[in-house]
């Protein structure tokens, strides 16, 4: 509050003027003045006490109200001189009730004063004046104080209902196919179909759409809740439409006037954080149903999956300290929406993070599907404007290559993935009477041992926008051909090699109205590089695998957590039957 407000200054000068003076005129207005001066004096008190002002200012107020005071009753004392001299032989205006105007003693006494008499309506004026101004400063300081201190009704509220946060986004989506000329129907069986209807003979048209251009209208809701336990553990769930199970994405299809929207639990997982003293976090850990924790790019990992199982991120910080804003600008989000996973890490630190993640749980055999994984890097800034972040991983699927059932037996059957999509070499399982030219069922020709390193540099000198190259390259170690000959009879040539490279510039958190980022993508996957069910749903039509090709790509807000989408994706297969397509999503997005 200032120190200078007119109308406290006034109140107090009409107060403290009075306080040594003889006071004449009814004995009313003497307690009216001594209460008004009193009262003025404990409001400042009390604003002191309250830390709305300090000592040093309310007595600087209290000063300055005082001299001018005194200044006042000096030139008011000059003025009522002049004014008896005028009227001649000192006489005096009376007041309301006929009293004298102004208090007097003889001026043979000691310490005479005059006091100025004012006017009830005066009065009533200043107090009005006072009241709404002081209350609007008062008022705009205790909102300031609430807001920062969270005092009101929070603190009334009860305590599990401030550990509680909800959060969502929203999307509404226009995807459109467009096939390539030369591409020719018939070419491509939909084996994903196949293996769910129980073979070939059991679909109209095996045969997945290479030729036929189409539209879809999408949308995705998601809703989550995370609950704060302690100061180092919480529990999140979160809630997603989903008009199909599939790990990679959860877009609803329009026209359903039919049925209803399928909702599903896409997370539900307990997270645990060790901070020291310092606030540093050493340690990350997470069971259940989670969000991607490792630091990768879509051709490994969708930016939609989640991760069952358990995993933990170890940090050792090294380097300089920098302050916390500019750690907060290089702090990415880990939402995954630029098809890019940051991974969780600060900068200037270097990080361990492994999992283990169940696939498949078997009862009968004893044989469940899991991916075991771990990832090593660090995450380096320097000269303040440059991050450079690299993760080296190995990702072990266990038992998820096919296996050939004895003849007339079903015992492999459970070695069929429960969800894939396209590129990955296939091989036989069923082994019956038709299977030969009419294969029941099909499951993953090669083991996946996949060996990646992702890299990113990220230039901030160019404020508010990023600069940022991001590559990464995965080979296939688990892809043997000698072996998958011999159990399963298929002669395959290695194709184990994928990478991607992207330029990207822009706001990489889309916030604030008028945030932007473009970028542009090469990316090249072939057959048996990664596994085509985790891979980027959107790339090659149906997403999967043995396909490259270009990505031109952009948002704007177009208000605060409000932005426009605008994606290109154009690719090729590359090895079998020409199969081209270009692809485009037009996006509106919105979070809370």
């Amino acid at each position: 509050m200032k120190s200078e407000h007119k109308s406290l200054a006034l109140l107090v000068s009409c107060a403290l003027a009075g306080s040594p003076a003889a006071y004449g005129g009814e004995k009313n207005e003497k307690e009216e003045l001594l209460t008004l001066r009193n009262t003025t004096l404990n409001l400042i008190e009390l604003l002191v006490q309250q830390g709305i002002l300090d000592k040093g200012k309310a007595d600087q107020m209290i000063r300055q109200a005082e001299q001018k005071a005194a200044a006042e009753a000096k030139a008011e004392a000059r003025r009522e001189a002049e004014q008896s001299a005028s009227v001649g032989g000192g006489a005096r205006p009376e007041g309301k009730d006929g009293a004298s105007g102004k208090a007097e003693k003889s001026k043979g006494e000691p310490g005479t004063v005059r006091v100025t008499y004012v006017p009830d309506f005066v009065k009533d004026e200043i107090r009005a004046e006072v009241r709404k101004e002081l209350k609007d400063e008062v008022v705009k300081e205790v909102k300031a104080n609430a807001k920062q201190e969270k005092w009101g009704v929070p603190a009334a509220l009860p305590d599990w209902v401030n550990r509680f946060k909800l959060f969502g986004d929203f999307m509404v989506r226009s995807e459109n196919q467009f096939f390539g000329s030369s591409n020719r129907p018939n070419t491509y069986f939909n084996w994903p179909a196949i293996n769910a209807a129980g073979g070939i003979t059991q679909l109209g048209d095996p045969y997945r759409n290479t030729t036929n251009d189409f539209n879809l209208w999408k949308l995705r809701m998601r809703l989550g809740l995370e609950a704060k336990i302690t100061d180092e553990l919480q529990a999140q769930i979160r809630l997603t439409t989903s008009n199909q199970y599939s790990p990679i994405s959860t877009n609803q299809v329009m026209g359903q006037y039919g049925t209803g929207y399928q909702v599903q639990l896409d997370r539900a997982f307990l997270q645990y954080d060790y901070l020291d003293d310092k606030g540093q976090d050493w340690v990350t850990l997470w069971a259940g149903r989670m969000a991607n924790p490792w630091f990768s790019t879509d051709n490994t990992f969708d930016p939609d999956l989640n991760f069952e199982g358990f995993s933990g991120t170890f940090r050792f910080p090294f380097g300089h300290d920098y302050n916390a804003e500019v750690i907060a600008y290089h702090v990415v989000s880990t939402a995954g929406r630029q098809q890019f996973n940051w991974g969780y890490t600060k900068p200037n630190e270097a990080y361990l993070t492994l999992g283990a993640f169940p696939l498949e749980q078997d009862t009968l055999f004893g044989a469940s599907k899991y991916l075991w994984a771990a990832q090593g890097g660090m995450d380096y800034l320097f000269n303040r404007n440059n991050r450079f972040k690299i993760g080296v991983a190995y990702y072990d699927y266990n038992n998820t290559q096919a296996r050939r059932d004895p003849l007339g037996s079903t015992k492999y059957d459970w070695t069929a993935p429960q969800f894939f999509t396209q590129g990955n070499s296939l091989a036989r399982i069923s082994n019956d009477l038709n299977s030969s030219t009419e294969p029941r069922l099909v499951g993953l020709a090669s083991k996946f041992e996949i060996f990646d390193v992702t890299a990113t540099y990220d230039y901030t000198g160019f404020y508010p926008q990023h600069v940022m190259l991001i590559g990464s390259y995965s080979h296939n170690f688990g892809f043997d051909q000698q072996q998958i000959y011999n159990t399963l009879g298929e002669d395959l040539q290695p194709r184990t090699n994928a990478f991607e490279a992207r330029f990207e510039v822009g706001e990489p958190n889309i916030q604030r109205f008028g945030d932007w980022n473009v970028w542009l993508a090469y990316k090249y996957l072939e057959a048996d590089s990664v596994l085509d069910a985790f891979t980027d749903s959107n790339f090659h039509a149906y997403g999967g695998t043995n396909a490259k090709g270009w990505e031109l790509a952009g948002n704007y807000a177009i208000a605060n957590n409000t932005w426009l989408g605008l994606n290109w994706l154009s690719s090729s297969v590359i090895s079998g039957p020409t199969y081209n397509v270009n692809t485009l999503l037009i996006d509106l997005n919105a979070r809370f």
